[in-house]
C-alpha cells in the first residue's frame, strides 16, 4: 500500500514542478539523473554471483529500457502538462487491460466475456472523467490524455515482453538494468534537445526532482517487490488499487483539483473494471 501511494505521488510532484516554468525534457532529466546511481547499485547488487549477460540479453534489456521506462516516462511527463493528476492516474491504471489486449493481438490469448465487459467498464470510466475535464480545460486535455495513454501502451509492451527475461535475470536485476538504460536515454535527450543553460532551474525543481527520484521512483519499486515476496503478486496488485484514489485525494488537497460526482463515478468504474479483469485473468 505504501508503494502504491508513493508511486502515485509522482504525478503530484511533477505538477508542482511545472509551476516553476520547467519543461518535460528538463524535468525528466533531473529525475533520472538522481535515480541513476540508485538503479546502478540495485543492478550491481542483484547481479552478484550471477553469469554476465549475453549480447542478446543486453539487446533485450536495452529494448525494454527504451520502451518500458524511457518512452513511458517521457510521454507521461509530457501529458501531465495538460491534464490533471487524477485523470493521468486513471489512464495509467488501465495497464492490465492493455496487457490483456496486447496478449490477444500478439499471442492470440483468449479474452473471456466477463473480461471484455470489465474492460469496457474501465474505459467508460476514463471517458467519463475525460469528458468532464475537456469541458473545463479545453482541447489540450485531448493531447495530454493521448500522451498518457501512449505512455500506458508503452509500459504494457514492456510488461508483455519482459516475461521471458524475468525468470532468467530476476526482477530486481532486470528493473535495475532497464532503468539505467532509460536514465541514459533521458540524459541524452536533454543534451540533444536543450542547451546546457536549460539546466539552470529553480531550486524547488531540484528538490522536487530529488524527491521524485527517491520516494516516488526507486522506493515504490523496492516496496512492491518486497510485498510480492511476502503476499504474492495477486494481493499486491489488488492492494495497488489505493494508487488512483491516493492520487485523486492528493490532487484535491495539494493541487486544488476538483472532486465531484464525475470524478468519483469514473474512478469507481475504472477500479471496478480493472479489478474484474485481474480477477478473471488469474482464474484462467
Amino acid at each position: 500500500m505504501l508503494g502504491a501511494i508513493a508511486f502515485s505521488g509522482k504525478a503530484i510532484i511533477v505538477k508542482l514542478a511545472y509551476r516553476y516554468g520547467v519543461d518535460a525534457v528538463t524535468l525528466i532529466m533531473y529525475r533520472m539523473l538522481f535515480a541513476l546511481p540508485i538503479f546502478a547499485v540495485m543492478a550491481w547488487w542483484a547481479s552478484r554471483g550471477k553469469a554476465p549477460l549475453s549480447g542478446r540479453d543486453w539487446l533485450s534489456v536495452s529494448w525494454l529500457g527504451v520502451t518500458g521506462y524511457y518512452l513511458a516516462s517521457y510521454l507521461d511527463f509530457a501529458g501531465l502538462q495538460y491534464i490533471s493528476a487524477g485523470l493521468e492516474r486513471l489512464i495509467l491504471y488501465l495497464n492490465p487491460t492493455l496487457v490483456l489486449l496486447l496478449g490477444w493481438l500478439l499471442y492470440r490469448r483468449r479474452v473471456g466475456r466477463i473480461q471484455a465487459i470489465a474492460m469496457a467498464v474501465s474505459y467508460a470510466g476514463v471517458l467519463l472523467v475525460f469528458a468532464h475535464e475537456i469541458n473545463l480545460e479545453g482541447a489540450n486535455v485531448a493531447l495530454g490524455a493521448l500522451l498518457v495513454f501512449l505512455s500506458a501502451v508503452s509500459y504494457a509492451v514492456y510488461l508483455t515482453n519482459s516475461g521471458e527475461l524475468v525468470p532468467r535475470l530476476g526482477s530486481m536485476r532486470l528493473v535495475g538494468l532497464a532503468s539505467m538504460v532509460a536514465c541514459f536515454c533521458c540524459l541524452l535527450q536533454f543534451v540533444l534537445l536543450r542547451p546546457m543553460s536549460a539546466a539552470a532551474v529553480a531550486p524547488e525543481v531540484i528538490w522536487l526532482s530529488l524527491l521524485n527520484a527517491t520516494l516516488c521512483t526507486v522506493a515504490p519499486v523496492l516496496m512492491v517487490m518486497m510485498a510480492i515476496e511476502r503476499v504474492g503478486a495477486g494481493i499486491a496488485a489488488q492492494t495497488g488499487m489505493v494508487g488512483p484514489m491516493s492520487t485523486i485525494l492528493m490532487g484535491v488537497f495539494i493541487l486544488d483539483e476538483p472532486l465531484n460526482a464525475w470524478v468519483v463515478g469514473g474512478t469507481v468504474l475504472v477500479l471496478g473494471g480493472v479489478f474484474l479483469v485481474s480477477k478473471y485473468k488469474d482464474r484462467q
